[in-house]
């Protein structure tokens, strides 16, 4: 298959080039950025000199339908709910790894503080979290990508959850990420100055991943479940942990979850449960697909923690992204992300 990726210039853009470079059954053959068109990505990033060199070009759809078989939007949000309605109505498959799709509309213009999609295309929208949405995603041709912080809370949380062994009001998700996180756009809170030796709080009650979070809780709750999201910058390139704290309501051991949890994702080999008395860091995944939890029960609290870390580039985007079209195309799920984590 040929691919195109719009955006082609921002981390998760570069994070898809990595991975589909050694991908068996995909070529990204078009990269597309307004404002760097006719320029090689290579001149802005030398570490893609001789990946890739067909400079990259403006968006046109009608030539993308000629030329290409899938299409990633890796686009800041605002951008692919005005352009992806038309690659809809053509024989593309479509991956969208902004925030465009994610919501129903008044979440969307509640939390994004924009004009949503027409209700009518977010519908189309299967939302990709490839673990627990399998069968939908092989049967879909329109995919939007979860958001990082999306991606390890609803992972760490939902086996959880579809039990009646906590009380699912009350769950705070204590999540730090890397900078990259922010994407390439500069600001005061990722400048350098400002960041190095910082850890600094941010969209406490704003984050635009708290609606995402509790709409499928909920969804796999089979009830209502509102979450307290307190996201956090940490001075690292890329890596992403959440501490989630959940009050039990019976008499359950880190034994009795940890069992859940293996049973809940034994068919998913990019799951890697922590041995008991252990938890994840962020070191353990960097530049890797896989997703790594750890269990603690606090049984003088009657507290459930559930530790989980994850690369923010890779499953929170691009290899999350890839492992949805490989869904997609019917290829095994981990095809072109057998990638260890770069260690130290």
């Amino acid at each position: 298959m040929k691919a195109a990726i719009v955006g082609a210039t921002g981390y998760s853009a570069l994070e898809l080039i990595r991975l589909l470079n050694r991908h068996p059954h995909v070529t990204v053959t078009e990269m597309i950025s307004h404002s760097h068109d006719e320029e090689l990505l290579s001149d802005m990033y030398p570490h893609m000199k001789a990946i890739i060199e067909k400079p990259m070009i403006e968006y046109d759809l009608s030539y993308l339908e000629k030329e290409v078989d899938v299409v990633f939007f890796a686009t800041p949000a605002g951008i692919s709910k005005s352009l992806v309605p038309e690659v809809l109505k053509t024989s593309l498959q479509c991956i969208d790894l902004s925030g465009d799709f994610r919501l129903l509309k008044k979440d969307y213009e509640e939390w994004y503080g924009g004009e949503a999609a027409a209700s009518e295309v977010q519908k189309k929208a299967t939302f990709g979290l490839a673990e627990i949405y399998k069968e939908e995603i092989k049967n879909a041709a329109f995919i939007s990508n979860p958001g990082c912080y999306s991606t390890a809370a609803l992972l760490g949380l939902i086996p959880i959850v579809q039990t009646e062994w906590i009380t699912k009001k009350g769950i705070v998700i204590d999540a730090k990420s890397g900078t990259s996180g922010a994407g390439r756009k500069l600001s005061r809170m990722t400048h350098f100055s400002e960041m190095n030796e910082a850890l600094i709080p941010y969209k406490f009650g704003k984050h635009q991943h708290t609606p995402e979070i509790e709409h499928y809780l909920s969804k796999e709750a089979g009830e209502e479940i509102k979450v307290t999201l307190a996201t956090h910058l940490v001075p690292m390139t890329r890596g992403l942990l959440c501490t989630m704290y959940l009050p039990l309501n019976q008499s359950v051991t880190s034994k009795d979850i940890w069992e859940l949890y293996q049973s809940f994702y034994e068919h998913d080999p990019f799951i890697r449960l922590q041995p008991l008395g252990t938890l994840p860091q962020t070191k353990q995944v960097t530049g890797s697909n896989y997703v790594d939890i750890g269990i603690h029960v606090d049984e003088r609290t009657e507290q459930l923690i559930i530790v989980v870390a994850i690369d923010n580039l890779v499953k929170g985007a691009a290899g999350q992204a890839i492992q949805n079209l490989n869904l997609m195309n019917d290829w095994p799920i981990d095809e072109g992300l057998e990638y260890s984590p770069l260690y130290p």
